[in-house]
């Protein structure tokens, strides 16, 4: 028996499989970070009957942007794009689930209003770099935030998730991974800070639990999420002693009772052109301790990987990102061991249809011609 296509109560919802959709920065919104009927088909063609599918990093502030062509709910005049998608995933029998986030100093003047420096916790010299109307650009040098604005970070979230109330999404998930504004709080190659954010393990915890609490506010604990990277170096990220600090921040939001945890696990070598078939599930394995709801493991999964980790115990549900890209039906294709399509990597970030929703679906009488 297959534990990936068995039900799995995440929340306050039953959903029909284990297999996810992960959250997949695609850079296809409209002018004023709206998205618009392409966003709605790409995702309407993955959702299906009791389905999971977790929305792409959407900005929850003005000043959280590092990619043109990113989504938000920072303004009103959002909600109605996302109210198109969220519609089209629940016409199809899908919960679609809200993914917030705040780039931090992963992003560049040109994204910034008025042409601003990026936040952060520190001014801590980092790479990366942010994509712009000049295409993809270096990030520009941050400042640090002030102890007194830091609450405007959290209010932004929390205003973000009220509007996506209204956006009809069934929960909301916090992106506190992959190096943008909550995951360099928590990690101190990135946060030096000498104020109550800062130091030990519980102050540098503090912004991303009382994000967490302040959504809660608005959602209840059994609807929001969160996403930890532990083992993530993008971004130029580091800790010097990771593993107290990512189980302090799972048992803490375990108290929470929060819906689910969702874990990047490592891939082989730190290399995104591996399979990372043979990956060793580092991050759910130490975290599943301290965390008893269900944990969402994701990165570089296959459909025998990922019955791997379920059986193992480690998590509960894997999200698929690269194969959900250019499979839409991927469930009923792992579930009936089909082919998949390849995925163009070079078609992932920005663009039109091409690489994003014309991907088609199994056809067992074209595969046959």
């Amino acid at each position: 028996m297959s534990k990936l296509f068995s039900k799995v109560a995440v929340g306050s919802y039953e959903i029909a499989h284990r297999v996810v959709l992960a959250p997949l920065t695609r850079m296809r919104a409209e002018s004023g970070a709206r998205p618009g009927p392409l966003m709605a088909e790409y995702y309407a063609q993955r959702a299906s009957a009791g389905a999971l599918l977790i929305g792409e990093a959407t900005i929850a502030a003005p000043d959280g942007n590092g990619y043109l062509g990113a989504p938000g709910l920072y303004d009103d005049s959002q909600i109605a794009g996302w109210k198109a998608v969220t519609d089209a995933v629940h016409a199809k029998g899908g919960k679609i689930f809200l993914q917030l986030y705040h780039a931090g100093r992963q992003s560049n003047a040109q994204l910034q209003p008025d042409g601003g420096r990026p936040v952060g916790p520190s001014e801590v010299p980092h790479g990366g770099v942010a994509y712009t109307e000049a295409g993809w650009v270096p990030n520009t040098p941050n400042r640090a935030l002030e102890t007194a604005e830091v609450a405007r970070i959290v209010e932004s979230f929390r205003t973000a998730a009220e509007r996506g109330v209204k956006a009809g999404f069934d929960g909301v998930e916090l992106h506190a991974a992959n190096g943008y504004l909550l995951d360099q709080f928590l990690q101190d190659g990135s946060n030096r800070r000498t104020d109550v954010y800062g130091g030990s393990i519980a102050n540098r915890a503090r912004l991303l639990l009382d994000t967490t609490r302040a959504v809660i506010s608005v959602w209840g604990a059994d609807k929001v999420a969160v996403r930890l990277g532990p083992s993530g170096s993008w971004g130029d990220m580091s800790d010097s002693n990771p593993e107290p600090l990512f189980t302090y921040v799972a048992a803490e939001l375990n108290t929470l009772g929060i819906a689910y945890l969702h874990l990047i696990e490592p891939r082989i070598a730190g290399n995104v052109e591996d399979d990372a078939r043979d990956q060793n599930p580092v991050a759910a394995k130490l975290l599943r301790a301290h965390f008893h709801g269900p944990i969402i493991a994701a990165g570089g999964f296959d459909g025998d990987s990922a019955e791997a980790i379920l059986q193992s115990g480690d998590a509960d549900l894997v999200a698929f990102g690269r194969h959900f890209i250019a499979n839409p039906d991927l469930p009923e294709r792992l579930r009936n061991r089909l082919p998949l399509n390849k995925y163009d990597r070079e078609t992932f970030f920005g663009g039109t249809e091409i690489g994003y929703t014309d991907y088609p679906a199994y056809d067992e009488d074209a595969v046959a011609a």
